[in-house]
């Protein structure tokens, strides 16, 4: 026995039927203020590393050393991941986010070997945002070294 296909308003309605409620709104939220916390953290250790007379140059690289440090901590511990599961991208674009795609991996396989395990995997997440970041950073600059040519 053959079974008739679907007509497009039968399909729709299933998948209407089906389709959880978009809960959008609340991670756009999570997001925000998860994002926000943790450049809140980076700005207050920006600020103390100033009182600290670090310098203009050598306190947001001590900001992005600590905020680096806490996310590979918290990646080891465990708790990044529960972090990540709530605020979604929130937890993903900040540096620690960075951090957290390349130390989960090293953690993941670390006992396949320091070979085949974590130096194969180290970037398995991490590896193809940093070729498109160079190819992105290399194409700008040409991009601007045109025009800087063209208009002076």
């Amino acid at each position: 026995m053959s079974r008739q296909p679907f007509t497009p308003d039968q399909y729709h309605e299933l998948v209407s039927a089906l389709t959880p409620p978009s809960r959008a709104l609340r991670g756009y939220v999570r997001a925000f203020w998860v994002g926000g916390l943790i450049c809140a953290v980076g700005q207050a250790l920006t600020l103390w590393a100033d009182g600290l007379n670090l310098g203009e140059v050598t306190a947001p690289m001590f900001t992005t050393g600590v905020l680096i440090l806490l996310a590979t901590t918290l990646t080891g511990l465990g708790v990044y991941d529960r972090i990540g599961q709530y605020a979604g991208a929130g937890s993903a674009i900040p540096v620690t986010g960075f951090a957290n795609s390349v130390a989960a991996p090293a953690i993941e396989f670390q006992r396949e070997g320091a070979v085949m395990g974590v130096g194969a995997r180290l970037f398995t997440l991490a590896g193809p945002v940093i070729a498109y970041g160079v190819a992105s950073s290399v194409l700008v600059g040409v991009v601007y070294w045109l025009i800087r040519g063209w208009v002076l």
